[in-house]
């Protein structure tokens, strides 16, 4: 329990970022054509798993991956694998001080009543064990938003929270992450459907059950902030959701205490051609202007 309060206390007070490095099986191969690694340097899944694990532990080992990172989402194949001979949450705690984040979802089902529900998590509690044996803090889980349909949006939040009883059950803490897509024609109408929701249910949890929520970079600055005090919610973070990194960055910084948890916006520039150097000065300047949009 004494590591777990010490997380806790991290991800809750302190200042910085959370990094999504938790690209699955059908993302990985985008993730690594941008880092300059094409689909034809790899012939089966455990190459690409093994290539996009490099990529991982390069970023993980950085000096420049620092105090300004709060906590880290893996994909369960970056947790059971090693940077430089240890498990990879626990490097991440033990040697950089920050907090673990395990995917939990296994993808989405295709689009209903306006939304994307997560398929049945039939792997869930095997997930949940191991990320308590690996000494993880929490959990991620996405669903996606497309229009303003209340029948989907409260289908939506209805599952993450079920899950999320769940989760906290296991003595994690769920990030919920009902993504509302930035191309949607209706978005504002949505995230004012998708609050509504998210504040009904968390006023439905035990004292005792803690979660935090990643969100889209809202339309009107500020519009979490119920969420964001709510006494059950640990933190609120943003995902990038398809804006660059400077663009999401100028929307992040219009939103006070809410802080990043971006994934293709932290690896913008990053290529496995990169000298040491250069790979350090490009992560460096990344985390640094994600850091200035998080704390201001």
């Amino acid at each position: 329990m004494a590591m777990f309060d010490d997380q806790l206390k991290k991800v809750r007070e302190g200042s910085g970022f959370i990094a999504a490095l938790d690209q699955s099986g059908g993302s990985t191969p985008k993730a690594l054509r941008e880092y300059g690694i094409p689909d034809d340097a790899y012939d089966d899944e455990a190459t690409m798993f093994d290539l996009v694990h490099q990529m991982r532990s390069r970023i993980i080992s950085n000096p420049a991956f620092d105090h300004r990172i709060l906590g880290a989402i893996l994909f369960e194949a970056t947790m059971e694998r090693q940077v430089e001979g240890m498990q990879t949450a626990a490097y991440l705690w033990k040697q950089k001080q920050i907090v673990p984040f395990l995917k939990v979802d296994q993808g989405m089902e295709k689009e209903r009543d306006g939304v994307q529900l997560m398929k049945e998590m039939d792997r869930l509690e095997h997930l949940l064990k191991r990320a308590n044996e690996e000494g993880v803090f929490g959990t991620k889980m996405r669903s996606v938003v497309k229009e303003a349909n209340p029948a989907g949006i409260k289908a939506i939040v209805s599952q993450q929270f079920d899950y999320a009883h769940r989760i906290c059950a296991a003595g994690l803490v769920p990030i919920i992450e009902p993504e509302v897509d930035i191309n949607s024609p209706t978005k504002g109408e949505a995230e004012k459907l998708l609050r509504d929701e998210i504040l009904s249910h968390l006023d439905g949890l035990d004292e005792k059950e803690l979660v935090m929520l990643k969100l889209s970079l809202p339309n009107e600055p500020g519009f979490y902030e119920p969420c964001r005090i709510h006494k059950n919610v640990v933190r609120v973070v943003a995902l990038s959701g398809g804006y660059d990194r400077h663009e999401a960055n100028v929307l992040l910084a219009k939103n006070p205490k809410i802080i990043a948890s971006f994934s293709r916006a932290l690896l913008e520039g990053l290529t496995a051609q990169q000298s040491d150097e250069e790979f350090t000065a490009v992560l460096n300047d990344s985390i640094e202007s994600i850091y200035q949009a998080s704390v201001t």
